[in-house]
């Protein structure tokens, strides 16, 4: 073995770049988030063949003094952090001090700055290959200006590892994205090849952050959105999520951000994905821009070179939050927030105008129903409701013994209670002209097919999947009356012997008093064996081995488990779709329309069990377009 010696400043710094500066967006957010630390209100940021031959980010910032401009580039430099009580609060992007001395270690590097207090600038300037900072007067005002010319110029074998100047851009493109979704008081410009790519100004207003949302992610993305904003415990949480009929086949548009800084976090895509996960289509992504605030003391950022990731002092409690918070804020989405979107798409920005909404509030914020129309001619209200209640009957006086009591009667009948054979042949009606009062979902006109429901409103036509749409409401009365009850469990006659690892017969035994609130008594026998005692009365035709090494995995990597909860619902949704209206079954106007008030009542109505979508708005504008109406 060679004796032991000390790294030349050049070698450690190059191996520090291996870290940091991964390729040219590497660099981009390195310099963006000095500046963004440095106050600066604008960015301005220019790149050339996709930043492999330039960099340059200028700032209005506070500046750097001209005695500290050689010591910036040197390695643990900083001004942002001076004790370990700083280290354990980071309020910055930055604190490493290693990136500029990483970059300068790989590139020819350039920075000129001033500070107010100065009377002319100074620029230091740096080589790869030789380490030593050239100073010198400068004409700046005041601010930063940092450029990188020839990235990996003497490291010729990264060069090699980076992709075409059109990939790299699309890199340094979707690092300014995140940048200018963390910072919206500050604007931001994008050069590539002296042509202008993004051009953002300061975005101070709501009206302004939602027009900056819509040019960085989409405007379908901003008119299919539910607005976020929820504190408890120390947390808030606030921002956008789609509805879930803004679904993605990828997950390339998630963002979220722990005071300011963005992250990907496996805590984090768990509870959100936990939140969809009775509305999403199979292998489809939900997309959101969310803003998580903590105290800094209480997540630790210095996880991860590139500071990509971070670590909750309480994961639990963090994740608790996050789900609650997306699960009820998405549950409160009503029939009237999907048409907001679906109808600003198609008759511009005005959705207002065509979608009546009394209490003026955005969507997912609290937005009221219209009052209860005035029933049709015969009144639904009166008896002539469909069968699973009326709209004058609130959702929660719904019991479990009267659900399985309607099963019972669809599945003797072969379809809907008994009706009256005059109730078999759909019959057409005019919808009342009252429109102020008219429902989201507007009024049934007839039946298709025995299939769909077609309803009028003053949006368009409404075309509603009955079974689906019955069948989510009747899974949400049943999760409820569930809710109401604790959760039976049934001992099993032979106890079933499971062999786990230590680790998780000590987990087991840690989480007894959880597992047992799940339906679970599990008990350990032995260092590395358990004996499961106990099962969920709902669940004893599942596989109780494979469903107690789930919970434990989960328990394993969350520190929790909804496990039971997910097979449970499973299980309430196959039942919820053989006891709901089957298709091909004849209903009355009447029947359609208390179907369309449920709806409207019911959470997460827009999707069935499966995440199919129960119902769909073709606008008038649409339907002009068909006809070449106005051409």
């Amino acid at each position: 073995m060679p004796h032991i010696q000390l790294l030349s400043p050049r070698l450690a710094n190059q191996i520090a770049a291996g870290e940091v500066v991964e390729r040219p967006a590497s660099v981009v957010k390195e310099l963006v988030e000095n500046a963004l630390d440095a106050g600066a209100r604008r960015v301005d940021i220019e790149v050339e063949q996709g930043g492999v031959k330039l960099i340059r980010v200028r700032d209005d910032g506070s500046g750097i003094d001209e005695a500290d401009l050689p010591l910036a580039l040197s390695r643990h430099a900083t001004s942002k952090i001076l004790t370990l009580d700083d280290l354990e609060a980071v309020g910055t992007l930055g604190f490493r001090g290693e990136a500029l001395a990483s970059i300068s270690s790989v590139s020819r590097l350039a920075l000129t700055s001033r500070t107010e207090a100065q009377e002319a600038a100074a620029r230091v300037e740096v080589e790869g290959r030789d380490m030593d900072a050239r100073l010198s007067p400068a004409a700046h005002p005041v601010g930063t200006t940092v450029e990188v010319r020839d990235l990996f110029f003497n490291t010729p074998a990264r060069r090699k590892f980076l992709r075409t100047e059109k990939t790299e851009f699309n890199h340094v493109e979707e690092c300014i994205r995140r940048q200018a979704l963390s910072r919206f008081d500050a604007g931001f410009t994008l050069r590539h090849n002296q042509r202008v790519v993004q051009s953002l100004r300061p975005a101070e207003s709501e009206v302004d952050k939602e027009r900056r949302i819509g040019s960085l992610c989409g405007q379908q993305f901003i008119d299919n959105a539910v607005i976020i904003d929820a504190e408890a415990t120390g947390l808030r949480l606030w921002g956008w999520v789609a509805l879930p009929t803004f679904s993605r086949s990828q997950a390339d548009l998630q963002y979220f951000f722990v005071n300011g800084r963005v992250i990907r976090d496996k805590l984090v895509a768990h509870a959100v994905r936990q939140a969809y996960r009775d509305v999403l289509y199979n292998n489809r992504h939900p997309a959101f821009v969310l803003y998580l605030e903590v105290d800094p003391a209480t997540v630790d950022v210095n996880v991860h070179p590139t500071k990509h990731e971070v670590r909750f002092r309480d994961g639990r409690l963090v994740h608790d939050f996050i789900f609650r918070t997306l699960h009820r804020a998405l549950a409160d989405v009503r029939p009237d927030d999907h048409l907001r979107g679906a109808v600003a798409q198609s008759f511009g920005r005005e959705p207002e105008a065509v979608v009546a909404n009394p209490a003026g509030h955005p969507a997912g914020m609290g937005a009221s129903l219209p009052d209860r129309a005035p029933p049709l001619a015969g009144g639904y209200a009166n008896g002539g409701g469909f069968g699973v209640g009326s709209a004058s009957q609130p959702q929660q006086e719904w019991k479990a013994s009267d659900q399985m009591a309607f099963y019972q009667s669809l599945n003797e009948g072969g379809g809907v209670a008994s009706r009256p054979d005059h109730a078999s042949q759909p019959v057409a009606v005019t919808p009342p002209r009252d429109t102020d009062e008219e429902p989201p979902l507007g009024y049934a006109i007839a039946q298709l097919h025995g299939i769909y429901i077609l309803a009028q409103s003053r949006a368009g036509l409404i075309v509603v999947d009955m079974h689906a749409a019955h069948e989510r409401i009747t899974y949400e009365r049943m999760k409820h009356a569930l809710a109401e009850q604790d959760l039976k469990s049934q001992p099993l006659l032979v106890p079933l012997s499971l062999a786990v690892s230590q680790k998780e017969a000590a987990l087991a035994e840690t989480h007894g008093e959880e597992l047992q609130h799940l339906g679970l008594q599990i008990e350990r026998i032995g260092p590395e064996t358990l004996a499961v005692r106990q099962i969920p009365a709902l669940l004893r035709g599942a596989d109780t081995e494979q469903l107690v090494r789930d919970v434990l995995a989960d328990l394993i990597e969350h520190g929790q488990s909804d496990r039971v909860e997910a097979v449970t619902h499973e299980l309430l949704g196959t039942m919820a779709c053989h006891g709901s209206v089957r298709a091909n079954r004849q209903l009355t106007i009447p029947e359609m329309n208390s179907l369309l008030r449920d709806m409207e009542a019911t959470e997460r109505s827009g999707q069935c069990n499966h995440g199919r979508p129960t119902w769909t708005l073709v606008t008038l504008s649409e339907l002009d377009k068909l006809f070449l109406r106005g051409r």
